[in-house]
């Protein structure tokens, strides 16, 4: 079930360079096989601004991806004959890369890697608000279309995901594996603000928000080796918020 905090919310407008259909608004395909659950999410999404096409099977989801284009999926991992992640892979298989978001009630971290191994993009677990279902679906969208590239370009900053290289304006720079795997999450999201929620639990995997300095430790010590003295910061704080990875003007 969702969040209750989300009645009676001011339903923002889908900002930023997104895909959508003839009249603008981003192809939705929900994947819900709780008709309750599917009901009050497509009624929330399409105030938000999507057009949503709900399916209640892995075998029906499968058909719908394969002869339509979307914009954008979220797919329960739990479905009847065909599961979640074998619709991700059949997917992938055929070269069909719409992102996609594992909405799930298992929560573990070896849950969370496997939906991820699959091939989907990002995975939130239920219960789960629907602010946050909507702000990772901005993001999604606001990805290039090709979700797969093995390098990522923002101003400045490459991240070769393959050699594990990082460079800025061609100035290499070495990452420990968790600075880099956080450099990776906000230059996947440039422009956005990142709340220290969603970076533990997507950065670190953790199930539960302790009370911790630990993401502002890890971007001090990122923005210390990525914005020199001498160059204009690309890692910003947002107070009250989180933090954003935006390129000067």
């Amino acid at each position: 079930m969702m969040s209750k905090e989300i009645a009676g919310e001011e339903r923002p407008d889908i900002q930023g360079d997104v895909r959508g259909d003839a009249a603008g608004a981003p192809r939705l395909l929900f994947v819900e096989d709780d008709d309750t659950l599917a009901a009050e999410v497509v009624e929330e999404l399409t105030a938000r601004g999507f057009s949503v096409r709900h399916e209640g099977t892995g075998q029906a989801a499968l058909e719908a991806a394969m002869h339509e284009n979307f914009d954008v999926m979220v797919l329960d991992r739990m479905l009847p004959v065909l599961d979640g992640l074998g619709v991700i892979e059949r997917l992938r298989a055929q070269n069909i890369n719409v992102p996609v978001l594992v909405l799930s009630a298992l929560s573990a971290v070896d849950d969370r890697v496997s939906g991820l191994k699959a091939g989907g993009d990002d995975y939130l677990t239920k219960p789960f608000a629907m602010d946050e279902l909507a702000a990772r679906l901005e993001a999604l969208l606001r990805r290039p279309n090709d979700t797969r590239a093995t390098m990522l370009r923002v101003g400045p900053l490459e991240m070769d995901l393959i050699d594990r290289m990082v460079r800025r304006d061609g100035r290499e720079i070495e990452l420990l594996p968790r600075e880099f795997r956080l450099l990776e999450y906000l230059m996947r999201r440039p422009d956005q603000v990142l709340t220290r929620t969603m970076l533990l639990e997507d950065v670190w995997n953790y199930r539960f928000i302790p009370q911790t300095n630990l993401v502002d430790v890890h971007i001090g010590k990122l923005r210390r080796k990525i914005d020199l003295p001498e160059e204009a910061p690309l890692i910003h704080s947002i107070r009250g918020a989180g933090f954003m990875l935006r390129v000067p003007d």
